[in-house]
């Protein structure tokens, strides 16, 4: 009569568990290389896939499916740092299909699930690119590049390097005109530990 542990390991081998396990870690590992630091998603990822593994142990896997699936993921990922238009999206879901259909051999694996797995899993990929996408795009909030459009005032006299307060953090600035301590700048670039500023007008009203 097989034990607890028998029939936990005869569940985790069945082709459709693995196949599951292997899209979480997968997705698990994508999100946290999207947005490191969230651990979570990176540890189930990492456990899911040492699953899945030693199911394929004991399954006859393709492994010509699994290096399409990896290439998709791969594409995914590059998704992030390269602007496609979501042509490398695309073809990262296609890689996921086809890989899916291959990965295992006279193997009773539901079309349907793998239908719906390849379909969230791409969901999920284009979701999760969309917002590493926008925190790429986004515009810095520290460092010289984050005080650019910000507004200070002159401490120490420009002509055509002096000193300005912006933030309550003095920098180093340089500027077109002269300007006198008191007067109202804004920061329109960086040049190092330099910034370039500008006279600040005042509003109209």
């Amino acid at each position: 009569e097989p034990g607890a542990r028998d029939r936990l390991l005869q569940i985790i081998s069945d082709p459709n568990i693995a196949y599951i396990l292997m899209m979480i870690g997968l997705a698990g590992l994508y999100f946290e290389l999207a947005h490191p630091g969230a651990i979570f998603p990176g540890v189930i990822g990492a456990m899911s896939l040492i699953l899945a593994f030693y199911s394929f142990q004991t399954l006859p896997v393709n492994y010509a499916g699994l290096l399409l699936i990896a290439l998709g993921i791969i594409l995914f990922i590059v998704e992030i740092k390269v602007t496609s238009y979501g042509l490398l999206s695309v073809g990262g879901l296609i890689c996921l299909g086809i890989g899916s259909v291959m990965l295992f051999e006279d193997l009773g694996l539901s079309l349907k699930l793998m239908t719906l797995t390849v379909l969230m899993i791409g969901a999920f990929f284009f979701f999760v690119a969309g917002l590493a996408f926008k925190a790429y795009r986004r515009k810095p909030i520290a460092g010289q590049e984050g005080l650019v459009g910000e507004s200070g005032l002159v401490r120490e006299r420009i002509d055509p390097e002096g000193l300005v307060d912006v933030h309550g953090e003095i920098w180093r600035a340089r500027a077109q005109e002269t300007l006198e301590p008191g007067a109202a700048i804004e920061v329109v670039g960086a040049e190092g530990l330099m910034l370039k500023v500008r006279r600040r007008e005042p509003p109209d009203f």
